[in-house]
């Protein structure tokens, strides 16, 4: 039986649950007051890593005179981190969407 109580309870470890934020140390992320999952976490760290990869590649790249594949580097990381911009917001639009699912019938 669903008691007030009960919702209250249940409302109160919701809260507790959502609080509990995984610090992101992203280095392209300039909001990190989402709450993400470490999986999600792992995954846009990861992303990054390899950004930032290919972007030191391109560098070395242009020192060698490489100009073609600098250029091709540049854009696969811009586009790299268009998409992860992206799936970040896409996440948090959806956990906010999530959120407001929660019963608050009291």
């Amino acid at each position: 039986m669903i008691t007030r109580s009960n919702l209250a309870e249940q409302l109160r470890e919701y809260q507790i649950r959502s609080k509990h934020d995984w610090a992101s140390v992203s280095v392209f992320s300039s909001t990190s007051n989402l709450t993400s999952t470490r999986a999600d976490v792992v995954i846009f760290v990861i992303f990054e890593l390899v950004i930032l990869a290919l972007l030191v590649f391109s560098a070395v790249s242009l020192y060698s005179k490489h100009l073609k594949l600098a250029f091709i580097l540049v854009c696969v990381s811009l586009l790299l981190l268009l998409c992860v911009t992206i799936a970040k917001q896409v996440t948090a639009a959806r956990k906010k969407k999530r959120r407001m699912l929660l019963p608050l019938s009291m």
